[in-house]
């Protein structure tokens, strides 16, 4: 059987605030615990983060690694943290981190999908304050929890 993209136990909500590549290594331990990457790609995450930042605004921050580290990839995956006091990702506030592992373009279906969901810093600043893992999951996932 195929490794969902998300699990359930790949949601952790409500953790301290840390530091932006402490956070950015978590994700990567995560993605890689769960079999959607190997070791190396936690490299190319914080390496991708500090070349060109993976805060993409509204609160949210997707890290994933450089185009080179796309060969530590064994399929894609997600990992998602969320952090109600906030992180400070290159000078801008984050509450929601996404870690992202895709195959191939599969990261645009991912992409697209928070995008539609998350339009708005409220719309975060709303999923963090109030969402349970399900609600997450049947964002993030598209399926019912």
């Amino acid at each position: 059987m195929a490794t969902p993209m998300l699990k359930k136990e790949n949601i952790i909500l409500n953790q301290p605030t840390a530091e932006r590549e402490e956070v950015i290594r978590r994700c990567g331990r995560m993605l890689a615990d769960s079999g959607y990457v190997n070791e190396h790609y936690i490299e190319g995450m914080i390496k991708r983060d500090n070349s060109f930042t993976t805060g993409i605004g509204n609160f949210i921050a997707i890290p994933h690694g450089e185009e080179a580290y796309k060969k530590d990839i064994i399929t894609t995956g997600i990992v998602v943290l969320t952090y109600p006091e906030g992180i400070d990702w290159h000078g801008n506030p984050v509450y929601l981190v996404i870690g992202i592992a895709a195959k191939g373009d599969e990261h645009l279906d991912i992409m697209g999908n928070i995008v539609d969901n998350l339009e708005t810093g409220d719309d975060v600043i709303k999923l963090i304050k109030n969402a349970g893992v399900d609600e997450v999951y049947q964002m993030l996932s598209g399926e019912p929890a």
